[in-house]
């Protein structure tokens, strides 16, 4: 036990560069305090009991800002950063070495029994206020981006943004959109180049310190489209 403490401790250095000694980790962590209320709760859950796992888990909602029911099974390593608000199901599995910012829901769809929350590989990052909704997986190494709306599996080492939640990286490669596949086919019927070439000349990603919009880029497209449509539209009225 006093193992799984220490290692606890150390997960919120390792990951939080705010943290500055092991009293203040200790008695302001939050996210600390749910997972260690949890792992009171569970234990007490999978051996039967009920009330008292529902009560201490309402008490760890009201100390934290955090709910997770009993039944969630919860991996080593987990660190929840800030954390008001989130939720995590009855039936959700969490891996290894997991972190979960503030906002992020872990739910079901429905009111089926049995399976019904999503299951977080190892390594997973979730951001601030993703919704993970449905039983499926979200496979190793996997990151959620901030305000996406996860309904479908994910697999390992892929980047998910957006509602709904579209796979955007895969292994540290950018996922074309449909708006770069548009561009690049347009710009090669200018160049009398293969799409593919351009495509590959268009995929430099310069805003490093932001994840891909796939939205945002298909809006951009259809600006632009409907820009040169006008442009082209106003010289035809012209010439009438």
């Amino acid at each position: 036990m006093f193992a799984q403490i220490r290692r606890d401790i150390r997960v919120v250095f390792e990951r939080d560069p705010a943290a500055q000694s092991v009293i203040e980790v200790v008695l302001c962590y939050g996210g600390l305090h749910a997972i260690w209320l949890h792992r009171i709760a569970h234990a007490l859950f999978v051996r039967g009991w009920v009330l008292i796992p529902r009560l201490i888990s309402n008490f760890g909602r009201f100390l934290t800002g955090i709910e997770i029911h009993p039944g969630a099974t919860i991996g080593e390593g987990l660190f929840i950063d800030h954390g008001t608000g989130i939720v995590i199901g009855e039936t959700a599995e969490i891996g290894r070495n997991v972190t979960l910012y503030q906002g992020v829901t872990l739910g079901g769809t429905g009111k089926e029994k049995g399976k019904r929350h999503p299951t977080l590989g190892n390594n997973v990052v979730v951001a601030s206020g993703a919704k993970v909704l449905g039983s499926f997986t979200v496979g190793d190494h996997a990151k959620i981006g901030a305000g996406s709306v996860v309904l479908r599996p994910v697999p390992a080492h892929a980047t998910v943004v957006g509602i709904p939640g579209r796979i955007v990286v895969m292994k540290g490669q950018r996922v074309r959109t449909e708006a770069e596949l548009l561009r690049a086919r347009a710009y090669s019927i200018e160049c009398e180049e293969s799409a593919e070439e351009i495509a590959s000349e268009l995929d430099v990603d310069l805003d490093h310190d932001m994840l891909p919009d796939p939205e945002a880029e298909m809006i951009e497209q259809m600006r632009q489209e409907i820009a040169a449509l006008k442009a082209r539209l106003d010289v035809l009225e012209k010439r009438e």
